[in-house]
């Protein structure tokens, strides 16, 4: 099945109240969370990368909030980058010759096939000079964190286990969707990443 993520999937999952998981100001909780962690952690955040950016939610706080900051975004529909103003982009090949303080990826790597999300991962890694945030339903989350009526499950649902062991030999595991780049070498407290094995 070819998914299209147009206008149409957009109104369904992020604009229409009586079908979306959240609002764009639910979601402002999450992106100002997630930066103020990195800030916490001492990384001044200068150039973002957001792939699969959708409606451009995190680049419109970021130029709210962190005006200095430099966003690209990427996405894969033709007239949604045109609209919003994101690089027309296929994260399972699409790599940069550069590092970025931050790495979105929110709700892509589901909908790729392993071959695919195992790219996707690489090419995420590659770009990664910080952090990644990463969001990926898995089938772990089924039993009682998604909600069914308003998720779009036309996706792959992979154990858990099968992303961390893909993204271990590049970021270590903060919490909370958070990764570090291992090549950031950035120091943790005991409690504020688990313990590596």
């Amino acid at each position: 099945m070819t998914l299209e993520f147009n206008e149409a999937y957009y109104r369904r999952f992020y604009k229409d109240p009586s079908t979306r998981v959240y609002d764009q100001k639910r979601h402002a909780k999450l992106v100002s969370g997630i930066v103020g962690l990195i800030e916490w952690f001492g990384l001044e955040l200068t150039d973002v990368l957001d792939v699969g950016a959708g409606l451009g939610w995190w680049g419109q706080w970021l130029a709210r909030h962190r005006k200095g900051v430099r966003v690209v975004s990427t996405e894969l529909d033709r007239h949604i980058c045109k609209k919003y103003g994101h690089r027309q982009a296929d994260v399972t090949t699409f790599r940069l010759d550069r590092q970025f303080d931050l790495v979105i990826c929110q709700g892509v790597l589901p909908y790729l096939d392993a071959t695919g999300a195992e790219a996707g991962i690489e090419n995420l890694a590659a770009m990664c000079g910080g952090f990644l945030y990463l969001e990926a339903i898995t089938r772990d989350d089924m039993k009682d964190a998604i909600d069914a009526h308003r998720t779009d499950l036309r996706v792959e649902l992979r154990p858990a286990a099968w992303y961390r062991k893909r993204l271990a030999p590049h970021f270590r595991e903060v919490g909370a969707g958070l990764y570090a780049a291992r090549r950031a070498h950035l120091p943790f407290f005991a409690l504020e990443a688990p313990p590596e094995k």
